[in-house]
């Protein structure tokens, strides 16, 4: 069969087996090392509040949101894009 990708579509090498995740979107069970992870803050107050707060000198807690995608949501939603087949496999320099 042909070679698609030089990592084959993942980023563990071979290391063996790698734990599941499940996908935040359709809830697929997929390996670690193939699911998109995505970190994003959030703050508990509205934005209009805050800069209001943040000028009066008040120190604003905010706490992070991870969330772990299939290939596929990650390509719907946007936040991966698919690549030309020459770049797929384009192999990058050691130094």
């Amino acid at each position: 069969m042909p070679k698609k990708r030089k990592n084959r579509g993942r980023k563990k090498g071979g290391k063996g087996r790698e734990k599941i995740v499940q996908c935040d979107s359709c809830g697929a069970l997929i390996p670690r090392s193939k699911a998109v992870k995505i970190t994003r803050r959030r703050h508990i107050i509205d934005p209009q509040l805050e800069k209001e707060l943040k000028s009066k000198g008040a120190i604003i807690p905010s706490y992070q949101i991870t969330k772990y995608l299939c290939i596929n949501c990650a390509i719907y939603q946007g936040i991966i894009k698919i690549r030309a087949k020459e770049e797929r496999k384009k192999r990058m320099p050691l130094r």
